[in-house]
């Protein structure tokens, strides 16, 4: 089994924005992309992913994660041409959600820019 170090390696080599945020929506990591790209970076650290959202965004979040507990994976929660944002569950060897990940992408043709 890999270790915590290799895993935040794997984590901080994705270009694309990658924020983790546990079943209270704080967040408890981020990797160098989303430092650079969300306002106050790792300052965010141990806040709440609702307050860095708008109130429909925040209605969303909070509706994603019950579907989490309730057995869902994964949902693009927005998706245009310039960019796609996914929350995405993380769950415990027994299936017990602990959290969950958002990631944002840019398509192909938006990256090129």
């Amino acid at each position: 089994m890999a270790d915590a170090a290799l895993h935040a390696r794997i984590l901080e080599s994705l270009v694309d924005p990658v924020i983790v945020g546990d079943t209270e929506h704080r967040v408890i990591y981020m990797n160098s992309a989303a430092a650079s790209h969300y306002t106050g970076g790792r300052s965010l650290m141990g806040t709440s992913l609702l307050d860095c959202h708008n109130e429909n965004s925040r209605k969303v979040m909070i509706e994603v994660l019950q579907s989490f507990r309730e057995g869902e994976d994964e949902r693009i929660i927005l998706d245009s041409e310039e960019k796609r944002i996914y929350m995405r569950a993380v769950r415990d060897e027994s299936g017990e959600l602990v959290g969950y990940y958002e990631r944002y992408e840019r398509p192909m043709d938006s990256a090129k820019e």
